[in-house]
């Protein structure tokens, strides 16, 4: 039940927004706090962290606390694991602060959709969250190939886990999803440029101390027929790969480097790509400042529900163990 000395759901406002951050990890520095800070969107006021947070700002080990002694903050960012934020984004919307949660929006789709049905009651903003939609050749593909038919699609991420990951059991713990974690990025690009699909069969390959996989192919088709294949690897290491290729009727088109880079048939194509260490958070951000003031959420589940169909259809293989 909402709290009833709770204030009021933020009324539109076209200046900054009061925010609050909670889970000050790897993430949220090198990417939330920094767009933050600088973007005229924001101003934040405060985070919640138990292991240490921002200069200058106060930090609170509770997110209770914060929410209750900081009345200025009026949204909240979710950057911790998955496992356990439903908690935390209930206390924000229960309080009338609007939220907007890092990928993946929760642990399972049940989840979501509680918060989205929840939120929805209260009056307050809900943001499911997906950064690699906003890398800068994502939205002039998603153009490109809506002129086009697809006939096939390649998609091949694979990265370094102990570069990008160090020591974060987490990720292999259950909820933590494994290679699935960078791999969302991917369906987040893939369910935000292609016609619908689904997928038809996977192989996840779980390391024999873990609980999550460190490797997965996937096979999807799209609703016209047209096969979509995808790979993941978590132990990749020297150069990583995130690549998109789409085969058309009228060419072909590769998404690299996550969406920051595209190519048509040897060329750039797509015109000039705004690009930057924090572009896609920018988006992000932007997305939200907008959703507030205008008061409308958007909670869009796509990729985490094939990740989930993934889970429910793929064969578990058990692979060697996994150590840092």
């Amino acid at each position: 039940m909402a709290d009833p000395a709770a204030p009021p759901p933020a009324a539109a406002s076209s200046g900054p927004i009061g925010i609050g951050v909670v889970g000050i990890g790897k993430i949220a520095k090198d990417q939330h706090l920094p767009v933050i800070t600088s973007s005229p969107d924001y101003r934040l006021f405060a985070t919640t962290s138990k292991s240490g947070g921002y200069p200058g700002f106060p930090c609170y080990t509770d997110i209770g606390d914060m929410l209750a002694k900081e009345p200025d903050v009026r949204a909240v960012s979710l950057c911790t694991p998955p496992q356990g934020r439903y908690e935390l984004a209930v206390a924000a919307i229960d309080a009338g602060r609007d939220v907007f949660l890092e990928k993946p929006p929760g642990a399972t789709l049940s989840e979501v959709e509680a918060l989205r049905v929840r939120a929805e009651a209260r009056g307050v903003v809900l943001f499911a969250s997906w950064h690699s939609r906003c890398a800068p050749a994502v939205q002039p593909a998603r153009a490109w190939i809506a002129e086009r038919t697809v006939r096939r699609v390649q998609i091949d991420w694979r990265e370094d886990v102990r570069h990008w990951h160090p020591n974060q059991d987490w990720v292999f713990q259950p909820g933590g999803m494994g290679v699935f974690d960078p791999g969302i990025n991917a369906l987040s690009i893939a369910t935000r440029i292609l016609p619908p699909f689904h997928l038809t069969s996977a192989e996840l390959r779980v390391p024999a101390n873990r609980q999550t996989p460190i490797q997965a192919d996937l096979a999807f088709v799209l609703d016209g027929g047209a096969e979509v294949v995808m790979a993941l690897d978590w132990l990749q290491t020297g150069p990583q790969t995130w690549d998109v290729r789409v085969e058309t009727d009228r060419g072909v088109l590769t998404l690299h480097e996550g969406g920051q880079r595209a190519e048509v048939q040897g060329s750039d194509g797509l015109g000039p790509l705004k690009r930057g260490p924090h572009v896609e958070y920018e988006g992000l951000y932007a997305r939200f400042a907008e959703l507030v003031r205008r008061r409308i959420s958007d909670v869009d589940v796509s990729p985490l529900r094939q990740l989930a169909d993934a889970f429910t259809l793929g064969r578990r293989t058990i692979v060697d163990p996994f150590d840092w």
